[in-house]
């Protein structure tokens, strides 16, 4: 098996994981989505309110606030920052519960260190 063939695979299964997910996965106006992409760089954090189609909030660790406070923004601290941010944006919005998606990723690293920021903050998975 090539290299090619490998990285075929694996993005294959990360899509499949991902489309499995937000199968089950939705988000209302009561109980947002909280989606998470984790990029080579950064990592992303949205409130999604699939019912509407609209963004209720979003932070990255590329933001200005999170990338002072690290050192790098693709390390669990950044992924910890972030998450504790957006719990905090999530409650001055009106928002205590949520729906936790993975987005596809393993629940573990820089996915975790998001969700138990977060639910340390205040959100309720």
């Amino acid at each position: 098996m090539d290299i090619t063939t490998m990285v075929k695979k694996k993005k294959q299964s990360y899509f499949k994981r991902r489309r499995r997910v937000r199968k089950k996965v939705f988000g209302t106006p009561e109980r947002p989505r909280l989606c998470v992409y984790r990029s080579g760089k950064y990592i992303y954090v949205q409130l999604i309110d699939d019912t509407a189609g609209r963004t209720i909030t979003a932070v990255s660790s590329s933001l200005p606030d999170v990338r002072n406070k690290v050192k790098s923004g693709k390390n669990i601290a950044a992924a910890k920052l972030a998450g504790s941010l957006i719990a905090r944006k999530a409650v001055s919005a009106g928002v205590k519960k949520v729906v936790f998606d993975r987005g596809g990723y393993r629940y573990h690293g820089r996915i975790k260190a998001v969700a138990d920021a977060a639910r340390e903050a205040g959100l309720e998975f």
